[in-house]
């Protein structure tokens, strides 16, 4: 794990959309590396993937919405040595094309990076059938695929240079509101090493994605109260940075996972099943109960399903009055 507490601002003054952290870090790509391409289901837009159509018009390729057809293209152009970027929303980034992903992609290995916006509750006013709650499950289950899911507008950047690294199929998971800008340029960024950003011997909130930054104010929140909380972002899921849990859970004894996903199948479940193997601890988990979404602002939707960072304390408390 990373002490990565350094390099990050807790009064962020600038606050951006991590979907546009890809956008920047794909053309980024493009300009340094001529074998990256870009495959988009008539999003483009929405993907903040237009500097890089416009920068190499030769190298991004609009199918249309048709997602299933462009896995299996992008799945054909890793065979002549190309790296495909694919983009689209994370509801149609999986549940719609899962069997393109599963044996065309996963099974044969194929260097495909599935890029995916509009993940979870945060996407809003688009309601349950955009709200992908479950992606999260259905990629990290599947042989050879990395998950990897950032905290904010930087990361998403770095993130996304350093899938472009990595041999082998990936799924990066961001979203759609803007979110504050925590992490500084120069944060490290390794692919499986979790990144603590908080320490405390009390308590440890494991959490990922969107739900970075609502544990942070949690910990603060917590630290008012004379409660200090081990932070710790778990951008990749999968690989799970093992040793980090076990390490934090030791000296706290109590852990709190915290995701914007389904409980059932997320990051709550993997760290359960580490701790399960290595270390039993008492844990709660911040996730959405078996439920799917509905139409609304991503502040409303956040509040009503608990994804907050009152949440998050209030299950801490839980385990500390244990």
């Amino acid at each position: 794990m990373t002490d990565s507490s350094q390099f990050i601002t807790l009064n962020p003054t600038d606050s951006k959309d991590t979907r546009s952290g890809f956008g920047a870090g794909l053309l980024e790509l493009g300009n340094s590396n001529p074998d990256v391409v870009a495959l988009c289901a008539d999003l483009t837009g929405s993907l903040k993937m237009g500097d890089f159509k416009n920068a190499h018009p030769d190298r991004f390729f609009q199918v249309g919405i048709a997602e299933a057809n462009m896995m299996s293209m992008a799945a054909g152009m890793t065979i002549g040595g190309k790296i495909p970027f694919t983009g689209t929303f994370a509801n149609f980034s999986t549940g719609r094309v899962y069997d393109q992903i599963r044996q065309s992609i996963a099974y044969s290995e194929k260097n495909v990076k599935i890029c995916a916006s509009h993940a979870g509750l945060t996407l809003g006013e688009d309601g349950a059938t955009h709200q992908i709650l479950e992606d999260i499950g259905m990629m990290k289950m599947l042989p050879n695929m990395t998950v990897i899911c950032p905290a904010d507008y930087e990361q998403t950047r770095q993130a996304t240079l350093a899938i472009a690294e990595l041999e082998g199929p990936v799924y990066l998971r961001f979203g759609r509101p803007k979110l504050p800008v925590f992490y500084k340029e120069s944060a490290p960024f390794e692919i499986g090493t979790a990144q603590r950003l908080m320490e405390g011997d009390d308590v440890t909130i494991i959490a990922t994605g969107y739900m970075v930054w609502e544990a942070i104010q949690a910990a603060l929140t917590l630290k008012d109260q004379g409660i200090n909380a081990d932070v710790i972002n778990m951008h990749t899921i999968k690989p799970l940075d093992a040793a980090a849990i076990i390490e934090s859970a030791t000296r706290t004894g109590k852990v709190v996972t915290a995701e914007e996903h389904q409980q059932l199948g997320g990051l709550g479940g993997s760290v359960a099943q580490v701790l399960s193997e290595y270390f039993p601890t008492p844990m709660r988990m911040v996730a959405v109960q078996d439920s799917f979404g509905e139409s609304g602002t991503p502040k409303e939707l956040m509040k009503k399903y608990g994804l907050t960072a009152e949440s998050i304390v209030a299950k801490s408390l839980e385990l500390i009055a244990l």
